[in-house]
């Protein structure tokens, strides 16, 4: 059976702007139904990095915090914290830059709340029997939340050739724990160079795996859980993660934490995602390039898959653009993502997301 995706293109007049057509894609898709008063409300965002400037912009996410208001609901714009070191690696500094990219209360009309805490570690182990996991690890606040509303940026993406909705809830809700999980099979790597041998890391780590020996730390990898405490609080970056996991499992792992991040709110998630500024990296870095193609619209479903795999359909079926970093597939028609990123399956996601049962591939894609 066919999933609904419903579909607004970027026109607008005086009797209808692009905020009116929000509102018309959240009602499409059961918003008044879903969302019941006194509900508490994750609207899952990307706060973007500091000097990135694709992600939705905090008008547009003002418009779906007004919906979910309209429904009674109690809406928080909730991200998590990167594993990587850098601007959000913890709560203080995340919401400051959320705030400075222009999700300040005044603008977007709810509260900012980190989804895993204060350095990424508040999380819920939720059981999903998943055909890679058996349990993932999910911020509390997207576990504890009554529904859940996922705004995503749909762009290409390094390590999965796009990321949309499934990669803005496997990735996005996971805790630093499960972040870790899904990107590597080791532990983490000191760079000597840039260590101190300060010993906060020591500190840190609640599983006595760091030692300071001949003037540098070390980590045991037998005795390293993987938790990514380590990194955040290393002042000098000199932990980071080793990224030594394949794509095809990266995405594979992804879906399965997305799966962990819906579980319980079956009938109570729906899903937006803004085909605009298709820039050909993630928002997590601290520029963007220019858009392989124009921008399309809006999307929005309740079914992630359906909806990653129609808004993948539009980006292929629409002309790319010269002098980017689109190398092939310029075509209408042409594949876009491995223009950008040829060594990238980007279908492997899709297929593993509805092999696992978070949705199908199949949709109709309804005008609005």
């Amino acid at each position: 059976m066919k999933s609904k995706v419903f579909f607004a293109d970027m026109r607008a007049g005086h009797k209808e702007n692009l905020f009116a057509k929000i509102g018309k894609l959240l009602q499409q898709c059961g918003i008044r139904e879903r969302i019941n008063a006194g509900d508490l409300v994750a609207v899952k965002v990307h706060f973007g990095e500091r000097g990135n400037h694709t992600f939705v912009r905090p008008i547009f996410v003002r418009r779906v915090v007004d919906e979910v208001k309209t429904c009674q609901g109690s809406p928080f714009l909730t991200d998590s914290s990167t594993l990587y070191p850098g601007e959000r690696k913890e709560a203080v500094s995340a919401l400051a830059c959320a705030i400075e990219n222009g999700f300040a209360y005044a603008v977007v009309n709810a509260p900012l709340i980190m989804s895993d805490g204060l350095r990424g570690h508040s999380a819920v182990d939720v059981a999903i029997g998943g055909e890679l996991l058996s349990k993932v690890s999910i911020g509390r606040e997207i576990v504890e939340a009554d529904a859940l509303v996922a705004v995503s940026h749909f762009k290409c993406h390094e390590l999965t050739g796009f990321g949309g909705v499934l990669k803005n809830l496997g990735m996005g809700c996971s805790s630093r724990e499960g972040k870790l999980v899904q990107h590597s099979t080791v532990a983490p790597k000191v760079a000597e160079k840039y260590c101190t041998a300060c010993g906060i890391c020591l500190k840190s780590c609640a599983h006595d795996a760091i030692a300071i020996i001949e003037g540098k730390a070390v980590i045991d990898p037998e005795k390293c859980t993987g938790c990514g405490r380590c990194i955040t609080a290393c002042l000098q970056k000199a932990i980071n993660v080793q990224w030594n996991e394949a794509s095809e499992l990266v995405m594979k792992k992804m879906c399965e934490f997305a799966k962990g991040a819906v579980k319980g709110k079956e009938q109570k998630n729906i899903f937006i995602s803004f085909i605009t500024q298709v820039s050909p990296a993630c928002d997590c870095y601290g520029h963007a390039d220019a858009p392989i193609v124009n921008d399309i619209g809006i999307c929005a479903s309740t079914d992630p898959v359906a909806l990653d795999q129609a808004c993948a359909d539009l980006v292929n079926a629409a002309p790319g653009n010269a002098n980017t970093a689109l190398t092939s597939g310029l075509e209408p028609g042409g594949d876009k993502f491995r223009g950008v990123h040829p060594d990238i399956d980007w279908e492997v996601q899709l297929e593993h997301a509805e092999k696992i049962g978070m949705g199908t591939r199949k949709y109709e894609l309804v005008k609005i």
